[in-house]
């Protein structure tokens, strides 16, 4: 059997202003190593986050991921499919697990095909397709800092951002879960103009201070948010009150994603601003931005 390894990364969605736009890939990863075989049906062996949990067989997210990439190839199904996942991104938080998931799987179907193909833009638009947002699945394929949104017809598009050195992310994980399809259904279907017009201001001035101006009051201006992490609070109180202190002693912090976890812009001068307004039922982890994104590695033949 050929095995293919994958790494993904961890993502941060929205980013405050940005909704359903820009994303994050964060410096924390899945690793997941996938084989194929004639016949042997499907086995899953799941280590770290989810083990016990999730389904080891043909409802594993990754399987259905490559079911649907060998279907888009018109590539004949393998009779065996074999998956080893050390997963280290936490579940239901807000981080892009299931971006993860679905890209992995994709992309291991891609380099496993014999006679099927798919460039990057199908990847991602096929990743879109299975995930339903480009925003959460364009700094998992792409790495970086990424604005993604629909053109006319339906075909998704990224544009891929390098932010600047200084700005560490710092992600606070609380040990509660949080469904996105509990937290999307909070959403009002109409917003006030005055709302829209605040958060494409702040979406744009974020752009700016993460890429060309990293100081804390700017990125602090330029992540107030009007669209979505009221509406969502009740469903995340205590993610809502502890990005309101650190907020409040000048630390720029959002939720993650749908929550709960809280993404926090950390320069060297709010770094020691973080630990003391999160309590011990919080895991806070300092991270770097990952550049690359999805990485797949093929062993060479000999």
């Amino acid at each position: 059997m050929t095995t293919v390894h994958i790494r993904v990364p961890a993502t941060s969605a929205n980013l405050g202003p940005g909704y359903d736009a820009l994303g994050l890939a964060l410096s924390l990863y899945d690793d997941i190593d996938v084989s194929i075989a004639d016949s042997g049906g499907v086995e899953v062996v799941v280590e770290g986050e989810g083990a016990g949990e999730l389904d080891t067989g043909e409802g594993h997210l990754v399987v259905k991921a490559m079911r649907g990439a060998f279907d888009r190839m018109r590539t004949p199904q393998p009779g065996g499919i074999r998956l080893r996942c050390h997963n280290r991104i936490p579940h239901a938080r807000g981080l892009g697990s299931s971006s993860a998931a679905i890209c992995a799987g994709i992309l291991a179907a891609r380099a496993l095909a014999h006679d099927g193909d798919l460039t990057d833009d199908e990847v991602f638009a096929l990743a879109d397709e299975m995930e339903g947002h480009p925003d959460n699945v364009a700094p998992c394929l792409a790495g970086g800092l990424t604005i993604a949104w629909t053109q006319h017809g339906g075909t998704p598009r990224m544009v891929k951002l390098v932010p600047d050195a200084s700005i560490r992310p710092v992600v606070i994980v609380p040990a509660t879960r949080l469904a996105t399809e509990t937290a999307r259904e909070l959403l009002p279907k109409d917003v006030p103009h005055k709302d829209a017009a605040f958060n494409a201001g702040r979406a744009a001035l974020l752009i700016a201070a993460l890429t060309q101006r990293p100081e804390r009051a700017l990125l602090l201006a330029a992540t107030e948010d009007r669209l979505h992490q009221d509406y969502r609070a009740p469903a995340m109180r205590e993610s809502a009150d502890l990005v309101e202190r650190l907020r409040a002693v000048g630390v720029p912090a959002v939720v993650s994603g749908a929550g709960p976890t809280i993404l926090a812009f950390s320069t060297s001068d709010s770094q020691d601003l973080i630990a003391p307004e999160v309590g011990n039922d919080w895991h806070i982890q300092l991270m770097d931005v990952d550049p690359v994104g999805a990485n797949v590695q093929v062993p060479e033949t000999r």
